[in-house]
């Protein structure tokens, strides 16, 4: 045991402690931690369409697998809310048994991503359309989870899920089963808001576990008709993908659902990561090896038919303010999953779905940057506007094609900002009295010469005198691409040419 903790110890412990102060910390944090994945692995689960148990195993992996892996010492890893809506999507199109495939793919590409050296390029994503990916995921979550809230089936897109709220209102307020199973959901959201108020509660047990307790005490005390978590085995839960799911690969759409899996995966384990060393002095994360950590415990995941795992902040953050000091503690909140799941599963079939619904309705919320938002509009006009379209580009059509809007509109805003352009003009003094003999323009262009800034570069060079023949330097441009350089070359021929033209007939030599 000493020996194991050693390793642990200098793989990402506090330096100065000792094992078993060290030990005893991590062993507390571990049963923190484990208190807050339960809810959340079996909310995750349940919102993304699979059975209770797949989240679990997602957890228990994320503990024993990843948790086991450098890279980063104290965050954990699980399923997340962030992929709920995608894994939703992708089990309503091609079923639950393709989704191993879907995940055990996406777990490669992120290991050779990370053995490539790709995951500090992960670092360079603009943060607007991070918080946008996020705040459209939490929007959809939001929406899908309301009729959860109601015992009631979600509509299959984000658009008809919050177009069909209304509809929904309706259906609650004339079903007394409906408005029972809302307010036990939404006392669930009321416990997860107030219940950190509670200090000394909050220290002995966490919010999500209190909520889910006190709304499943609630349900079994009052006898409620409301929906169960439907509870299979452990080992019957566990499906690995067959020959048929992998000849789905062929098809151009999964293809994009495996790389929107990758991507946002990716994106949010490492921004996880770079959150949760501000939190704590130990070692800096390795993002390389994290990202490897990941693409590893993704691969397990998808072996055994389980849901996708990213590093969730919720559970990293509980992690370290338990005092975690190794990566003990969250391979053992992996453990004490796996006796969870292995002794106790029945436990998890009293569990209302309006109550886990939610616990996600809330998770969403947190999704959303409510706070930051208005500075941001304030501070940085252009990046607010990416995260907003990213979010609303998201809800309207699906995760991956959101995402990839927000990617293309930060580049082109990039691009836009980068291409300056300077025009200095000289010799243009005695621009009164000149005429077409006169010595020519000197123009000096300065800058970034791109296509985006050409509209603007034409009309200052066609503001300069027709009858003055123009010289063109380019010497001062950093960067000029192809259609700039040509467009360019082409107005100075043209110009200098009509004023060649201009001079002959002034001299009455036929043009």
């Amino acid at each position: 045991m000493r020996n194991l903790l050693d390793r642990f110890r200098g793989a990402g412990g506090t330096s100065g402690s000792s094992g078993a102060g060290t030990f005893r910390a991590d062993f507390t944090a571990s049963l923190v931690v484990f208190l807050v994945a339960v809810p959340l692995c079996v909310g995750v689960a349940v919102a993304s369409g699979v059975p209770a148990e797949l989240g679990l195993i997602t957890g228990i992996v994320g503990g024993l697998i990843t948790g086991f892996l450098p890279g980063s010492s104290l965050q954990v890893s699980g399923p997340a809310a962030g992929l709920t809506v995608l894994v939703y999507e992708a089990v309503e199109q091609y079923g639950v048994a393709a989704l191993g495939v879907l995940v055990l793919i996406s777990g490669l590409l992120q290991l050779a991503m990370g053995a490539l050296g790709l995951g500090r390029w992960f670092r360079a994503i603009s943060v607007a359309v991070v918080q946008g990916m996020l705040a459209g995921i939490g929007l959809v979550l939001i929406a899908g989870q309301l009729y959860a809230l109601a015992d009631a089936k979600a509509p299959s897109s984000g658009l008809d899920k919050i177009f069909s709220i209304p509809g929904l209102i309706g259906d609650v307020a004339g079903s007394s089963d409906a408005l029972k199973a809302v307010a036990v959901g939404a006392g669930t959201i009321v416990v997860l808001v107030l219940w950190p108020r509670f200090r000394q509660g909050a220290k002995v047990l966490p919010a999500p576990l209190a909520a889910v307790a006190l709304a499943t005490a609630a349900t079994a005390i009052f006898d409620l008709p409301i929906a169960r978590v439907e509870v299979k085995g452990l080992l019957d839960a566990i499906q690995p993908p067959g020959g048929s799911e992998f000849q789905a690969l062929a098809e151009v759409g999964v293809i994009g659902t495996v790389l929107a899996f990758t991507l946002i995966a990716s994106a949010e384990s490492l921004f996880s990561a770079a959150a949760v060393d501000r939190l704590h002095d130990g070692p800096r994360t390795d993002y390389n090896k994290e990202l490897m950590a990941q693409g590893a415990g993704n691969a397990v995941c998808g072996v055994l038919g389980a849901l996708p795992m990213t590093a969730v902040i919720v559970r990293s953050a509980a992690n370290v303010q338990a005092g975690a000091k190794t990566k003990a503690s969250r391979v053992l909140h992996g453990v004490w999953l796996l006796v969870f799941a292995v002794l106790f599963p029945s436990a998890l079939g009293v569990i209302p779905v309006a109550t886990l619904a939610g616990v996600l309705v809330h998770s969403g919320w947190k999704l959303i940057p409510t706070k930051d938002l208005v500075p941001l509009w304030k501070a940085h006009r252009g990046e607010a506007i990416i995260l907003i379209v990213t979010a609303g580009a998201i809800v309207v059509t699906n995760m991956f094609e959101g995402v990839i809007i927000g990617l293309l509109m930060a580049v082109a805003k990039t691009a836009w900002e980068t291409s300056h352009v300077h025009v200095e003009v000289t010799g243009r003094e005695d621009d009164a009295g000149a005429g077409t003999g006169e010595k020519p323009l000197h123009v000096r262009v300065r800058g970034n010469a791109t296509f985006l800034r050409l509209p603007k570069l034409l009309d200052e060079l066609e503001g300069l005198p027709r009858e003055r023949e123009v010289e063109l330097d380019l010497t001062g441009l950093r960067h000029v691409d192809h259609a700039c350089e040509m467009a360019l070359a082409t107005w100075t021929e043209r110009h200098n040419a009509v004023v060649k033209r201009g001079a002959a007939l002034e001299e009455g030599i036929p043009a």
